[in-house]
Parts: structure tokens; C-alpha cells; sequence
């Protein structure tokens, strides 16, 4: 049985996450089926090729192209976010390269926002232009700088917001009107926001990227990567090309776990909300603390557009910076008890990290400092553990 999709197209968001996209065999299962194979059998020879060449029914050839669990993950990741079409991949990181290859080519031209997470400042500033793209980076926040790069021809324009790891946010309706001008496609990282918070493409974004491997999954078990889009001509002339011959496959199991993740992906991101607006608050009044970053909080410098653009919430990521510098940063960290110290996010278990050193490494020191980075500055994933026992626990380590 497969999903009905005109019944769920008028499901509302809960209910899409715990059933959107079910396709169930004969054996009729409650949970989904997990279909770990790489092939599939035909009747006849003449049935291979005529699946081979198109011109027989839709059906499964290869898992590197298609595979029924990974279907269903798509699907229901899709209804969510209320697009018309999701491509998963391996990771994250796979979805941005993949969504950025597909929409530029040699000769061609990317805009970015600075603040952007040290892999995909990578992709822009190093690997696109040994392709022979020109890129350019520009200060997410300021409008000027963004009408300036999209006064002329471009083909992608690729932002996070709120960013990582400074959270800051960017105007995605203003952007997005400016780049369709400039006749480019407009790729935004929700990561930070997930579709419960924010929805990019109904302020005119072209494509939605996500690492899955973090709230979708929300438990540290997998890795996982989606490009959601509603351009299908776009996908079958340019992305389906280079996921079908690059294999930037999602695997079955994978795909299996991120659709247990996708039924609990709301109610797990509105505690990590409310435990993260409360801890916010909290650090503000640490003496320790020199500045906290919070879209939730009026002092956040984007207050109003993210209470705008995520549907009146902040997330589940603070940025703190200690006036102490690296070492009041390393102290902190190194005085956790329950915090964990984790380069990830989006956990059930709250994770903090220290981004001048681990996710923002290998970006020059310049460019961090540029991007708003410095040595004090630490990045917490809040999870879902009891208020006061993290509060305790930041408490300790502060006062060390």
C-alpha cells in the first residue's frame, strides 16, 4: 500500500510526519520496511531493457538511483517542508555540493553569504573556483553588499541562516527577489532552523539543503543529506545527472532510522526551544559571559526578521563568548559534567563545541575573524535533558 497522496497532501504537519510517504509490501507491516538491497529482478529481458531505456512502468532498477525505504524518507521529508520533490543523499555535506553542482558549471558564477559552516565555505571559496567558477562572498546581513554582487548575471546563490556558528540571520525573501533578478537559484541550508521552524522556499527560495544527520535524526546514530526543490525540469536536466553517476547514495537503513526520526522531529524540536530560550536567558545574566547570541532574544542583532521568518521562535543553538578568550573557552568545556564536547548538533543530548578549533579550523584566522568567530566564542546544541540540571552543570564549569 502507498500513501494517498491527494489525503496527504491535506494532512496537517504532524500527521505527515508520523505517516507521510508509507509504502507498505504485502506482508502489510506497521513500521516501514527496510529494503536493503543494491538490485532488483525482472521477468524478462525485455522488461529490463524497457526499464532501462523508460519507455516500460516506473519501478526500481539500482538502489544507487532509487530504493523503496528511501522513497518513503523523500516523500515524507517533502510534505513536511511542503515541497514538491526531495533527493536524499549520504550527508549533508553531499546535499550541498550536489544542489551546487547541479545549478552552476564552468564559466558560471555563485554568490554566497560569509558566515557559513567551514565545509561549505570550502565548497565556495576553494572547490567551485577550481572548476572554473567564479565565486563571492558577502556579509549575509548587509543588503547593500547583496544587491551590489546580484547587480550582475549569476547562477546560485548559497546561504545558511541562522548561520553557523554565530547565528546570524539572513532575509531570505529579499535575497531571493534580488537573485531570481539576477537570474540565479536560490539555495539555502535550513539546518539550524529545520522545516518546523522555517520554510525557505515559501519566502522564495528554489532549494532547501539539509543535513539530516542532525535534528531529522536528533540522536547521533546516522548520517544523512536532502535537497527539496519544486523545479522539476531543473532536477531532470541537472541534478539527477550528478546523483545518478556521482552516487551520493542515502542508504536503505539510513533512510530508515531519519523516518523514525521525521515522527518525533517536531515535538524533540520544540523542547530543544524551549530548553535553549531559558538557558539564553540564563547565560545573559553570567558575569563570565560576555555576549550571548540567540535569535529568541531582542539583544540578538536579526531579533525581529528571525521571529518573522521562524515562526516566533529562536531555535536550539546559542552561541556564547567567554571574555577570557581560548582559554576561559577550554576551561568551560573542559569542567562539563552532563554537556557534552561534540562537534555535532541537533542531539537529544545537549553538545557544545569550540568552533575556532573544530568546525572552523582550517578557515583562516582572518576570514573567522571576519565571519564574527573568535577564540572565546562557543557553540551550544541544546538537548532535552532537565533545565536545571544544565543550567547546574554551566553553572559549575563557570565558576572553575
Amino acid at each position: 500500500m502507498t500513501t494517498d497522496k491527494k489525503a496527504s497532501n491535506n494532512w496537517r504537519a504532524a500527521t505527515r510526519s508520523v505517516r507521510g510517504g508509507t509504502a507498505r509490501s504485502g506482508f502489510c507491516e506497521t513500521s516501514e520496511a527496510i529494503f536493503m538491497n543494491s538490485g532488483y529482478v525482472y521477468e524478462t529481458a525485455a522488461e529490463a531493457e524497457a526499464s532501462f531505456d523508460g519507455s516500460g512502468p516506473e519501478r526500481f532498477v539500482y538502489s544507487r538511483f532509487a530504493n523503496p525505504t528511501v522513497g518513503m524518507f523523500e516523500e515524507r521529508l517533502a510534505l513536511i517542508e511542503g515541497a514538491q520533490y526531495c533527493r536524499a543523499t549520504a550527508s549533508g555535506m553531499s546535499a550541498v555540493w550536489n544542489a551546487l553542482a547541479a545549478s552552476t558549471k564552468a564559466g558560471g558564477r555563485v554568490v554566497g553569504s560569509r558566515a557559513l559552516f567551514g565545509s561549505c565555505e570550502f565548497i565556495l571559496t576553494t572547490l567551485l573556483p577550481r572548476f572554473g567558477v567564479e565565486t563571492e562572498l558577502v556579509d549575509g546581513t548587509d543588503k547593500d553588499a547583496w544587491e551590489k554582487a546580484l547587480s550582475k548575471p549569476a547562477d546560485a546563490v548559497f546561504l545558511e541562516t541562522p548561520s553557523n556558528p554565530t547565528l546570524e540571520v539572513i532575509d531570505i525573501a529579499f535575497i531571493s527577489e534580488l537573485a531570481h533578478k539576477a537570474g540565479a537559484k536560490v539555495i539555502v541550508d535550513n539546518v539550524f532552523a529545520t522545516p518546523i521552524l522555517q520554510k525557505p522556499m515559501e519566502l522564495g527560495a528554489d532549494i532547501v539543503v539539509y543535513s539530516a544527520t542532525k535534528h531529522i535524526d536528533g540522536q547521533g546514530r546516522c548520517l544523512g543529506g536532502a535537497i527539496l526543490f519544486n523545479d522539476k525540469e531543473w532536477h531532470d536536466e541537472h541534478l539527477t545527472t550528478f546523483l545518478r553517476h556521482t552516487g551520493p547514495s542515502m542508504s536503505p537503513f539510513n533512510a530508515w532510522v531519519l523516518l523514525k526520526g521525521l515522527e518525533t522531529l517536531s515535538l524533540r524540536v520544540d523542547q530543544h526551544i524551549r530548553n535553549a530560550t531559558a538557558l539564553a536567558e540564563f547565560l545573559t545574566e553570567q558575569p563570565q559571559v560576555s555576549r550571548v547570541l540567540y535569535p529568541g532574544l531582542k539583544s540578538h542583532p536579526q531579533h525581529e526578521l528571525a521571529m518573522k521568518q521562524m515562526s516566533g521562535r529562536g531555535g536550539g543553538l546559542i552561541a556564547i563568548e567567554l571574555a577570557g578568550g581560548k582559554k576561559a573557552a577550554f576551561s568551560l568545556l573542559d569542567n562539563l559534567k552532563l554537556i557534552d564536547i561534540s562537534n555535532n548538533l541537533g542531539d537529544a543530548k545537549s553538545l557544545a563545541t569550540h568552533p575556532w578549533t573544530t568546525t572552523h579550523q582550517r578557515v583562516p584566522a582572518e576570514d573567522k575573524v571576519v565571519m564574527g568567530i573568535t577564540e572565546g566564542m562557543l557553540r551550544l546544541s541544546v538537548g532535552l535533558e532537565d533545565i536545571d540540571d544544565l543550567k547546574e552543570d554551566l553553572l559549575a564549569a563557570l565558576a572553575v
